[in-house]
């Protein structure tokens, strides 16, 4: 475990924010900025090293203008359990000499649970940011996060209107609950401009010379469990891409995880040949794809909302998502691994532009300010009511 420096001033709120996982330092850098905007918190980082990739973190961080963690455990990979257990053996130390206000934790990976569940037993106030979201699959380790870390929140931040049902229907109050939009989206907001163009992207990678400037390229992201873990899946899924390749050139930036699945299988080849193989990209990069793409065949959640922000079409290869909002307001169509399926809505959106959607309301680049302003106020008051039992 590293720890830099403590941030902790006397007169303030202290809250320690958790960041464990590549999709969690999207949603924290809009916070941590809007934290330091205000004289009545300090704001303290911890990276539990989920998150392993120690080039891939320092490229996020430098672009997305955090500053180094306060804290940094250095969990590494593991599997669930092990990686989970290792997060709460070295996050209690922590939590026992910070003493903080409130423990703050994002989205829905392990350090997520992880996190929460040590602060709720030691009776601090946890808040949750992204709550309520359900893909009522159980059979996705992210939905028992999300749904268990709920459950322990005393302030729960919802990124649509629709979270509130779910949590409402899990018996949480909804006075513990407040809707202030998505952090993820502040994050794109804010950094669009500088990402570079999908162009120079492809340019840089060496394989923009194998486009036609009037076809343009699709865009694949490929790392959940149920889609690359089984070698007969993951088979079925490259035959359809490699489908839809003949007629669209599609990018295929690698997850580690997803490469070690496909060359165990003796699949690597396969995928080299018929896609436009690329290694994992930072944040600006990917946003520069993104936001040059025709269209986006994805099984991330967070991808389903930049896409919807973005205004570009997006196949989500899953039966479900959390994220229902990208589907009935956004430019998110489900098809699962259903190949006909994916043909078809491909074939429409080369040919009509697909569903152009609308940006969901309070996608606008504040979320992070309204959070911090309401988690001030709910602290101050909380802490108000203690002193005067």
């Amino acid at each position: 475990m590293v720890e830099n420096r403590s941030t902790r001033r006397p007169g303030r709120l202290n809250v320690l924010c958790v960041v464990g996982a590549r999709p969690n330092f999207m949603k924290a850098a809009p916070l941590m900025r809007a934290f330091a905007a205000l004289d009545s918190i300090d704001a303290c980082l911890v990276h539990t090293g989920q998150h392993y990739d120690a080039a891939m973190k320092t490229a996020f961080f430098e672009q997305l203008q955090i500053a180094e963690p306060d804290v940094d455990l250095g969990v590494g990979s593991g599997t669930h359990a092990v990686q989970t257990a290792e997060i709460m053996k070295r996050f209690e130390p922590v939590l026992d000499a910070r003493r903080p206000d409130a423990v703050l934790v994002v989205g829905d990976v392990n350090s997520t649970i992880a996190c929460a569940l040590v602060a709720a037993k030691k009776g601090m106030a946890v808040i949750h940011v992204e709550a309520g979201l359900r893909s009522f699959d159980r059979g996705m380790p992210e939905e028992i996060n999300r749904v268990l870390t709920d459950q322990l929140s005393d302030r729960l931040y919802t990124t649509e209107r629709g979270a509130l049902e779910n949590l409402t229907r899990e018996g949480i109050d909804p006075d513990r609950v407040c809707f202030a939009g998505n952090v993820m989206i502040d994050t794109l907001l804010a950094h669009r401009a500088r990402a570079p163009s999908a162009r120079t992207v492809l340019s840089e990678a060496g394989v923009a010379q194998e486009l036609h400037p009037r076809e343009g390229f699709g865009l694949v992201t490929l790392h959940r469990p149920s889609n690359v873990d089984d070698p007969e899946t993951l088979g079925s899924l490259l035959d359809t891409l490699a489908t839809l390749a003949e007629d669209l050139p599609l990018i295929f930036p690698v997850h580690p995880r997803t490469r070690a699945r496909l060359e165990a299988a003796g699949l690597w080849e396969r995928a080299a040949g018929s896609l436009l193989v690329l290694p994992p990209v930072d944040y600006l990069n990917m946003l520069g794809l993104m936001a040059g793409a025709r269209l986006v065949l994805t099984d991330s959640g967070g991808v389903q909302e930049e896409t919807t922000a973005l205004g570009v079409p997006c196949l989500t290869l899953r039966e479900n998502t959390e994220r229902p909002i990208t589907v009935d307001q956004g430019t998110n169509t489900i098809v699962g691994r259903d190949a006909e399926l994916i043909r078809r809505v491909a074939a429409e959106v080369l040919r009509d532009g697909g569903k152009t959607g609308r940006i969901p309301e309070l996608w606008d680049g504040r979320a992070a300010e309204r959070i911090a302003r309401d988690l001030s106020a709910w602290l101050m008051q909380r802490a108000g009511s203690r002193s005067a039992e």
